[in-house]
């Protein structure tokens, strides 16, 4: 990933000006808020996709600059909702916003991180942009709805939760892709195919996420290891898993649905479960038919130091342990 980001290092250091300048409110809450959220770190994936495609098609204007702090801006919101719905405790490692500064403050913070990116995007004076970033907010908090509805239910299908990442993961990572081909100066054959291409890394990245939810080591993820089921979410591996368990696994999973915790039927009992039918092995086929096809469109475009890191990300994000 060093590698890859040495060659945006200047571009991700102006798109770290942008967010902080941006970050800045009246109400200090908010400011500390954004300050706090900035210096927790994280991967910088998605602005750093706006960047590379951008410089791939054409060149790194000061608009994909901007769209990049915006769609990172917009990803941090929803960390931040997303934190107060799952009533989370921890974010890449540290206290999350909740808990530091409360629900009410959290939701009211992640409001207005929402409309600064909307505010930063308007100044391009470009419909398209404000539509696709209209469009994608509507899918994920419709994709928020949807998981909301089906917390703790053990009937889940593999048609669900594709739905749910499509809406909540892979959507983001297409529009990032597409924004960075539009600011860049790409054809719309590029765009389209860009937007593809982001598509199904996000499906691949998040059905990676799902299986290092019950396979990574605690320090490493940043947060529990297990968190998706205490919070009542039944995730691929585990839906593979269901598919073949004895009625009595079910009920233990059910358990865990309706408790919240591990406390009756402990962690490592679901992973040796998840284990015995195979459900890592069978998510991460399924995941490898998304990173193929990511692999296959950015192979269409001309080689050059960008498209070869687009085409090592997608290694990268589905091949690892954190």
């Amino acid at each position: 990933m060093k590698e890859i980001f040495s060659l945006i290092k200047d571009d991700l250091r102006s798109v770290e000006r942008e967010i902080a300048l941006e970050s800045v409110a009246s109400v200090n809450a908010i400011t500390a808020i954004g300050r706090y959220l900035q210096s927790s770190g994280g991967k910088r994936l998605r602005p750093s996709l706006v960047l590379l495609v951008s410089r791939m098609v054409g060149d790194c204007s000061p608009a994909a600059i901007r769209m990049a702090a915006v769609m990172e801006m917009i990803h941090t919101a929803t960390l931040v909702h997303d934190d107060v719905i799952d009533t989370a405790q921890t974010r890449r490692g540290r206290p999350s916003t909740n808990i530091q500064w409360g629900n009410h403050t959290s939701v009211l913070a992640g409001d207005w991180l929402y409309m600064q990116a909307f505010h930063a995007a308007v100044r391009e004076r470009n419909f398209r942009i404000l539509e696709m970033l209209i469009a994608l907010t509507q899918m994920m908090v419709e994709g928020e709805l949807l998981q909301m509805d089906r917390l703790g239910r053990l009937e889940i299908s593999e048609a669900d939760y594709m739905e749910l990442v499509d809406r909540k993961t892979a959507r983001l990572f297409s529009v990032c892709c597409r924004l960075g081909a539009l600011v860049g100066g790409g054809d719309p054959r590029a765009e389209d195919m860009l937007s593809d291409y982001g598509w199904n890394l996000g499906m691949a990245f998040q059905l990676t996420d799902d299986v290092l939810d019950f396979t990574a080591r605690e320090h490493v993820l940043g947060k529990p290891v297990g968190s998706d089921l205490r919070e009542g979410k039944v995730t691929l591996p585990l839906i593979y898993a269901l598919e073949q368990a004895t009625s009595a696994e079910r009920r233990e999973v059910q358990t865990i649905l309706r408790d919240r915790s591990y406390e009756r039927v402990p962690f490592d009992r679901v992973v040796e479960i998840v284990q015995r039918y195979a459900g890592f092995e069978r998510a991460r086929q399924r995941g490898l038919a998304f990173t193929q096809r990511a692999r296959d469109l950015i192979s269409g475009f001309p080689d050059s130091p960008y498209q070869r890191s687009l085409s090592a990300i997608v290694e990268l994000m589905t091949d690892r342990d954190h």
